[in-house]
């Protein structure tokens, strides 16, 4: 065990050192890197780098450069890179590099040092949009970018001169530097699309309308008119039509949140030519790429965007346009063919009918019984048919057939399309609809029938009307919830699914298998659980199906059937249905593992984590043939981590074998010990950014578990406390932890030159309203765990430290904080140790705390911990600290009433209108960055446990105790200082106890 944690340590500490040192390597750097010729041409050789096959050297040129973005010049010399006439794909590489960069620092995170310089930040506004109109395409698409990140966080308020300089370019007669500003706007505004409805949101919106709408629309005219003329010239329509598409986009960015005034006035305009380019069908904008669309497909697909947006928000301005539209987008998907480049246009096309088909109002477009046939017929039909690409798409992209198929990104495809407009005709034409299909259904299983090999697309066809139609209500976690009568669910699973997979080829027939699989985990929780636990056995044999779409929907769909629940909250397929197949089910799913299709296929990561879960103990024998396969897999990945889902499970499937082996036998805490220590140090030595969190958290949950003296691990602490490691808002929940495992169960190895570096993280965490709840998780363990004698030379210095914080940045969440931590010090030192504490640093001062802080908040802590704390504590401060009753007689009567309060009103939630209030799950520490193991999560500590289990009772006692000790004093003080309510409810506390006042 020993020489394992020296290994750690020994990885630690390299880390760190590699941390810190590597700046030293490569350019000439100061604090300041000159933009010389030397530097730049350094400078290009570390992007080269990052263009390396070699996975090795690419991630130490990224690393590197990572590591010297904070000194001043470094954005500036990235930029005249641009300019200088270097290779192309360095030229690429440095404006990705210097967007990537401007995604990680532009914005000044509050507690933190700005990682710009000052003097950069100008200089890269002053000069960006200029560089990039004369960048080409590639490079101006990534400068794009980075403008709308900078636009962001500085525009308009610290950034006006952007529209300005936009706007002056839109005059231009050079449609490749209109294009570009054009880019640039529809990357700046795309995001009004997402923003929540502000003020602040109201305000920009209006600014940019205010100084571009007017200019935005007379150069839609213009290019209109352009097109017109230049009809018959292919090069100039390709600008042009470019240029319109992102006009189009524009468009729906600017009238997302309402509709402006000037787009009002002038709707007639824009939708006489909306109308218009719908109609054009000019041969010399049409591709031959029959995948790929074009300009003219891309703006045909936006304007049914727009009028989509215009016909579902703004149905009043809008409707007098409507019908016309209906017309034109009907014509467009009646004449409009089965390529793959139409897709997106067709998929729109049919969301504008289904946004209009959903409406009462436009009732009579569609109420025609020969309507509804035609659009049945000649819409979604032929739009939710199995086409050859799609059957291209399962052979040779089977993760995108995936991502569209079962994870809801197949939101812009035809099939889903024609789903969503058949959802909207049966809101209200739901009986001829569901006859309509009825009758499909039917007769493509009968052309099934008749001939299975050559007709199984129909039955694919048939499977998937079901699967969409049925479903009224859906939810992620438990599938199908309400369904139609379309067809009974139980009986067409007998007639058809349940044939497809009892077939003995798991390799025939594919896409049929995968339909089948679909089926089940859709109608998971509508089936009999019969059903479900006797197609087990077949689900698992699809397991070993060579289709990386099969096997995965196999996974998946054990996966979610293990995550069913029954009315009384347990599971509905348990250990004992699982276990006889338990062996084939862990088998299969590592052997899938080993296809380079799936090699980190994360539903099946996911599946076996959740049925080692499942399995519970009876994963015991196979626990070190599991801990093999998955350190091994470990090793692999951490190389590259490129997987985060796989990954994180990967980590997932570790703690619950460590749970459940530890639960059944705690000695096997050391087993995992030795089998992964060696695969964590290699881990920290590469620092792998990814896995460190991951780490630190698996770590803690082993030092949880321990049963022995803790003394090994005690090697590791002095590295923890590095600095260097708190750099990275990920790391600091799970280091935290671990610093709390630690000291809970090796305080007494912690000597006081330890506990120096254990209160300088603590006041890092402290200085951040990020992460100040953090600094007081550590704190509170100091406090509970640390012995006194230990702790006591650093008391008023911690004190000093928090009333500085609470000065400077007064925040509720802080607030809440320090209550639970006074409360716990009272508890853990004695209420009048607290009290002379802080009147120690200054006279009174505790009366303030009352007064301020006490009874101001104390209702708004929250959990039922922290408020059991608080509620323990202040009954010590009411009734141990005498001098209470003595400088600080007038308050006792206030705070008595903030606790019964405490007891008695609901959690005040109430936050200063204007304070930005963070939430714990809304700090960077609940990041990307950090990902918490669900099945290494850490019990919730009690640290009063079962010493006091009726808070009421307790206070009622103490005040007992209390009025014995001081006859005569308690009554008038309750008289006086609670109200008649709150002084019912006390009477109710001592009246359950048994308790009378003196």
């Amino acid at each position: 065990m020993l020489t394992r944690v020296i290994y750690l340590e020994v990885a630690l500490t390299s880390l760190v050192w590699r941390r810190h040192f590597k700046k030293k390597q490569g350019l000439d750097i100061s604090f300041a890197m000159e933009i010389t010729e030397g530097n730049m041409i350094t400078l290009a050789n570390y992007l080269q780098e990052t263009l390396n096959p070699d996975v090795a050297k690419r991630r130490k040129a990224e690393k590197f450069l990572e590591s010297i973005e904070v000194n001043q010049n470094y954005p500036l010399l990235l930029l005249k890179l641009l300019e200088n006439p270097i290779d192309t794909n360095i030229r690429l590489s440095a404006a990705i590099t210097f967007k990537n960069y401007v995604k990680r620092n532009w914005k000044q995170v509050e507690d933190l040092p700005d990682k710009i310089h000052p003097q950069d930040r100008l200089e890269i506004k002053k000069n960006i949009v200029k560089l990039m109109l004369s960048m080409p395409e590639q490079v101006q698409n990534q400068l794009s970018d980075a403008i709308s990140i900078i636009g962001r966080e500085d525009f308009p308020e610290k950034w006006p001169d952007l529209i300005r300089e936009m706007v002056n370019q839109l005059s231009s007669n050079d449609f490749g530097l209109v294009n570009g500003i054009l880019r640039t706007a529809h990357s700046l505004f795309k995001r009004y699309r997402h923003e929540f409805k502000s003020q602040q949101l109201w305000t920009e919106i209006k600014f940019v309308l205010d100084h571009f709408a007017a200019h935005f629309t007379q150069l839609f005219i213009k290019t209109m008119q352009l097109a017109e003329q230049h009809g018959n010239d292919p090069a100039a329509l390709k600008v042009i039509f470019s240029s319109i598409v992102l006009i189009c986009k524009i468009f729906y960015s600017l009238n997302y949140q309402d509709i402006p005034e000037h787009f009002e006035d002038n709707m007639a305009t824009w939708m006489f030519h909306f109308k218009a380019l719908l109609q054009v069908d000019n041969k010399l904008l049409q591709t031959q790429d029959e995948d790929e669309a074009g300009v003219l497909e891309q703006v045909k697909s936006q304007i049914c965007d727009n009028v989509t947006l215009y016909a579902q928000k703004y149905d009043e301005e809008f409707s007098p346009h409507l019908p016309d539209f209906v017309t034109a987008i009907w014509h467009l998907l009646v004449t409009t063919g089965p390529q793959v480049k139409y897709d997106l246009l067709v998929s729109n096309a049919i969301q504008f009918l289904a946004s209009v088909a959903e409406r009462p109002n436009y009732k009579g477009l569609f109420e025609e019984s020969n309507t509804l046939s035609n659009i049945c017929e000649k819409v979604i039909v032929p739009n939710m048919q199995f086409r050859t690409a799609d059957e291209e798409l399962f052979e040779d992209n089977p993760e995108e057939y995936i991502r569209r198929d079962i994870e809801g990104s197949d939101i812009d495809t035809r099939r889903r399309s024609a789903c969503d407009l058949v959802q909207a005709l049966c809101k209200i034409f739901e009986g001829p609809v569901i006859q309509n299909f009825s009758q499909y259904v039917h007769g493509l299983l009968q052309q099934y029938s008749e001939n299975p090999t050559g007709n199984w697309k129909c039955k694919d066809t048939a499977i998937y009307l079901v699967t969409s139609l049925v479903s009224k209500g859906r939810t992620q976690k438990h599938g199908i919830t309400q369904t139609s009568n379309l067809v009974n669910i139980t009986d067409f699973f007998q007639t058809y699914i349940l044939p497809e997979l009892q077939a003995s080829d798991v390799n025939s027939q594919v896409v049929l298998k995968a339909d089948a699989l679909k089926y089940i985990m859709i109608f998971r929780t509508q089936l009999q659980r019969e059903a479900l636990v006797s197609c087990l056995p077949h689900i698992i044999r699809y397991l070993s199906a060579e289709s990386p779409v099969v096997h995965t929907y196999a996974a998946h769909t054990i996966e979610r059937l293990l995550t069913i629940k029954t009315s009384q909250n347990t599971a509905m397929i348990g250990a004992a249905d699982i276990q006889p197949f338990a062996s084939d089910l862990l088998h299969n799913l590592f052997k899938v593992l080993t296809l380079p299709s799936s090699s980190e296929n994360e539903y099946v990561m996911k599946a076996l984590m959740r049925s080692l879960s499942a399995l519970n103990e009876s994963i015991m024998p196979l626990i070190p043939m599991l801990l093999e396969n998955l350190t091994q897999k470990l090793m692999i990945v951490s190389k590259n981590p490129s997987k985060p889902h796989f990954n994180h499970y990967l980590f997932e499937s570790l703690c619950v074998m460590i749970r459940t082996a530890s639960r059944v036998n705690p000695e096997t805490v050391s087993k995992f010990e030795e089998a992964l220590f060696q695969p964590f140090t290699q881990i920290l030595q590469q620092d792998v950014q990814e896995f460190v969190p991951y780490i630190f958290q698996i770590l803690s949950m082993l030092i949880e578990l321990q049963q022995n003296e803790l003394t090994c691990y005690m090697a590791l602490f002095p590295h923890l406390l590095v600095p260097v490691l708190w750099e990275r808002p990920g790391n600091i929940p799970p280091l935290v932890r671990l610093l709390q495992a630690i000291i809970e169960k090796g305080s007494k190895h912690i000597e006081p030159e330890k506990l120096t570096g254990l209160l300088g993280a603590f006041q890092k965490l402290i200085a951040s309203k990020a992460n100040d709840h953090e600094g007081f998780y550590l704190l509170n363990y100091i406090i509970e765990f640390m012995p006194e004698s230990v702790i006591s030379p650093f008391i008023n210095q911690i004190f000093v430290l928090l009333f500085q914080r609470l000065q400077s940045s007064k925040t509720t969440k802080y607030i809440k904080s320090l209550l639970v931590f006074f409360s716990l010090f009272a508890i853990k030192y004695g209420a009048t140790n607290l009290i002379q504490t802080i009147d120690n640093i200054q006279a009174k001062m505790f009366g303030m705390v009352i007064e301020r802080l006490f009874v101001a908040d104390l209702q708004k802590v929250s959990g039922n911990i922290d408020r059991k704390i608080c509620a323990v504590g202040v009954t010590k401060i009411l009734t141990e600290a005498p001098v209470m009753l003595k400088a600080y007689e007038t308050l006792w009567g206030g705070l008595l009433e903030a606790l019964v309060k405490l007891f008695e009103l609901p959690q005040d939630e109430e936050v200063p209108e204007d304070e930005h209030f963070i939430e714990i799950d809304d700090t960077p520490g609940y990041q990307i960055a950090y990902s918490q193991l669900a099945f290494a999560g850490k019990k919730e500590h009690d640290p009063i446990g079962n010493a006091i289990l009726d808070i009421k009772g307790n206070l009622a006692k103490s005040l007992g105790k209390m009025s014995l000790e001081n006859p005569g004093k308690l009554m008038p003080l309750i008289k006086s200082g609670l109200q008649p309510e709150a002084a019912n409810f006390l009477q109710i506390y001592l009246q359950s106890a048994g308790v009378s006042l003196a």
